[in-house]
């Protein structure tokens, strides 16, 4: 094996092992996966695939994150997920052969790792296990989807905001907290327009609940008058 061979190798294999889908497996097995994946990188702002084009593999992300959303018929943009390290798209390919229904962009510098859909069918008749945590997280990506469906058809703007710095306040474990994406598509994921949300943190702040540091860094000084919005 070159160097460059063995430098490929260990990318995969780093990338295979932090998979939730993957990393119950023995190295053993795990190695054997990472021999069937290639690399893909894309720069920021790039396209990794449209709706409409052939769905045919598996991509996990290694490094970067990857924006997944739809388009609307008047052209708005509709957030479906963001894909951080260790996370997969295309993964509906693996049962059908059919076409993307959404968009995958790199929010930054990405690299992945890309495995075809009879590869991966194969290794889930081999590997059973692999099947139930491909069912687990389709699940798990349902119910997250149920709950921002209801919360945008129920739950007032700002209450949506609100609850969305608390989350986040709770996954950081900090009350300085960096927004995740644009302010565009955190609009998209809720349900609203970008003005609104920088008049729903300009509320906020006026109350003496938040300070906005930068565009995207947040402070919360008052975490239950936000819980109570």
């Amino acid at each position: 094996m070159t160097e460059s061979d063995h430098c490929t190798h260990t990318t995969h294999k780093s990338c295979i092992s932090i998979v939730p889908i993957f990393n119950h497996l023995t190295m053993d097995e795990m190695n054997e996966i990472v021999q069937t994946t290639h690399s893909a990188s894309h720069v920021k702002g790039q396209t990794i695939y449209s709706a409409g084009e052939p769905s045919d593999g598996l991509y996990i992300v290694h490094k970067g994150r990857v924006k997944i959303y739809r388009l609307a018929e008047n052209g708005k943009e509709q957030l479906v997920r963001i894909l951080n390290p260790g996370e997969f798209t295309g993964e509906l390919s693996l049962f059908n052969e059919e076409t993307h229904d959404a968009y995958a962009e790199a929010m930054e510098p990405v690299e992945l790792c890309v495995m075809n859909r009879e590869t991966f069918q194969q290794f889930l008749v081999k590997y059973p296990a692999i099947s139930l945590k491909v069912l687990k997280e389709f699940s798990t990506r349902l119910a997250q989807t149920e709950k921002q469906a209801a919360s945008i058809a129920l739950e007032p703007t700002e209450t949506r905001v609100a609850l969305y710095l608390a989350e986040l306040v709770e996954e950081m474990n900090h009350d300085e907290i960096d927004l995740p994406m644009s302010r565009k598509d955190l609009a998209s994921h809720l349900g609203t327009t970008p003005e609104t949300i920088s008049r729903r943190l300009t509320e906020f702040e006026d109350a003496g609940w938040i300070r906005q540091l930068t565009q995207k860094k947040i402070k919360v000084l008052d975490l239950d008058s936000l819980l109570l919005v």
